[in-house]
Formats: structure tokens, C-alpha cells, sequence
């Protein structure tokens, strides 16, 4: 096994066993729900904006280590984000996943994200990895009073 297989094995473990801004926040701007009806895997997304700035993101679900990793990592990496670079960083990694080809830039700005690369070789796991990033935007583009439920179906 490569060292890079094993450092990406690695990472995606300890996210999903000491996830990254797990539960619910005390204050919520928007929330979402996603699920994935071929796995069982769900989530729930919360986001609190600050102006056009992601102030906090958060999430709690079940499911396997992918979907639990991709979404701990997912809210690290959006976190301060405004809603557009938020949007740019569901569109790298949504196309990394579905293995669309990448300019060596789009993927650096995906930093440790680029450890769910190998997803696209697995078709069923790219909605495991992406379930997260589909509960975000829904919750970043939805009505503050709304709770929309989202599906990777």
C-alpha cells in the first residue's frame, strides 16, 4: 500500500471517528437534511451565516465512514467561506467524486479534500462522499424559516 493510500485511509478515520463539528449549534441561520436511500446513510446540516460568510457549520447523521468524514471535512473546509467560494468548493469536489477531469489548480484547492479522489473508481460510494456537500448548499441557498430535505437518489 502506497504511502499516500495510507495517510488518505488515515485521515478519513479519524474523521469519522472524531468528527469535526458534530451536533447541533446553538444558533442556526439554515438547515437541511440529506439522505442516501440505497445505504441508509442521513444527515442533518446546519449553517449560520454571518452577512454572505459561513460563521459556523455544522452536522449529525448516521451512516458509513465516508459520508461521516466527507462531511466532518466538509465543514472545515467551508467554514468562513462566503456562500460563492462555499458553492466553488461543492463544484470541485462534487466533479473530483464523479471523476470529471480537474486543472491542478481546482484540485490544491481542495487541500485534504482530494482524499476522497479515489471515490470515483466506486460509483455507489459518490453519494456517500457527496451527501454532505448536497445537505450544505441546500442549507446555504434555502429559506432561513425552511427545512429542506435533500436526497442523493
Amino acid at each position: 500500500m502506497s504511502d499516500n493510500t495510507e495517510l488518505y485511509q488515515s485521515l478519513i478515520l479519524d474523521h469519522n471517528r472524531s468528527p469535526r463539528n458534530h451536533g447541533a449549534p446553538a444558533v442556526v441561520d439554515r438547515v437541511a437534511d440529506g439522505r442516501n436511500p440505497m445505504c441508509g446513510d442521513q444527515l442533518r446540516v446546519w449553517v449560520t451565516l454571518d452577512g454572505d460568510r459561513v460563521a459556523d457549520v455544522r452536522f449529525a447523521g448516521k451512516g458509513c465512514a465516508i459520508s461521516q468524514a466527507s462531511a466532518s471535512l466538509m465543514t472545515v473546509a467551508v467554514k468562513g467561506k462566503t456562500r460563492a467560494e462555499a458553492d466553488a468548493m461543492f463544484d470541485r469536489f462534487h466533479d473530483m467524486v464523479t471523476g470529471k477531469p480537474a486543472d491542478e489548480a481546482a484540485t490544491a484547492a481542495l487541500g485534504k479534500l482530494v482524499v476522497f479522489g479515489g471515490v470515483s473508481r466506486f460509483p455507489a460510494r459518490v453519494k456517500c462522499a457527496s451527501l454532505g456537500w448536497h445537505a450544505m448548499r441546500a442549507a446555504l441557498h434555502a429559506d432561513p424559516a425552511a427545512a429542506p430535505a435533500v436526497s442523493t437518489e
